[in-house]
């Protein structure tokens, strides 16, 4: 019988997910917790095969809880089960040692897969989490200045480097640096594509 212990705040979540796992003859849910604060509290009189692990925790994140576990308990294994969806956050995770990341748009026989999946040796993604990491991590796209931005959605809106100028109240040189500093910076080859890369990220 794997001994499974979930880790999440909000009741719906762990209502549903304890509800499945029941379902399954070779699994159990040895308990729920709340907190980070509450999971090392349990652990050293429960250790479970496998703990399910939300990422946003009101006391701490799953990454370092994870850190946390995998330090005192090092057999346990950690299948992250969150909302987000940002690359940083999986990669991280991942390097924290846990085993899985699972999205909770996730349906109930995906997450039974991870689980199954993790208890065999196996690193498990989602699908969900799968399609997070192959876009470009926008914690690695560097962000406007104030300037940065009045120019870019100036420039955006069709105002030559003189008409910015005027508008902002500055010199045409001043612009021209602007201009070439965020080609440089987006490592782009010309002020369209630096628009491209600006709207498509949501810089302006």
């Amino acid at each position: 019988m794997t001994k499974i212990i979930l880790v999440e705040d909000h009741t719906m979540v762990t209502e549903g997910v304890r509800a499945f796992i029941a379902q399954e003859p070779d699994l159990t849910c040895l308990a729920t917790c709340g907190t980070g604060e509450n999971l090392m509290q349990v652990l050293p009189a429960r250790q479970p095969d496998l703990i399910l692990m939300d990422v946003n925790l009101p006391d701490t994140t799953g990454i370092e809880l994870c850190k946390k576990v995998k330090e005192k308990y090092p057999a346990i294994l950690v299948i992250a089960l969150s909302i987000n969806n940002q690359p940083g956050i999986i990669r991280k995770m991942m390097e924290s040692g846990a085993s899985g990341y699972v999205l909770k748009d996730a349906g109930k026989h995906e997450i039974i897969e991870a689980i199954r999946s993790v208890l065999t040796g196996k690193i498990y993604y989602g699908r969900s989490a799968s399609m997070a990491l192959r876009r470009p991590d926008e914690a690695a796209i560097p962000a406007l200045t104030r300037r940065e931005r009045e120019v870019l959605e100036l420039i955006a809106d069709g105002f030559t480097n003189p008409q910015i100028a005027e508008t902002l109240f500055v010199d045409v040189t001043t612009i021209d640096f602007h201009r070439k500093n965020m080609i440089a910076k987006y490592h782009v080859k010309n002020t369209a594509a630096l628009i491209k890369v600006a709207v498509s990220n949501n810089l302006i």
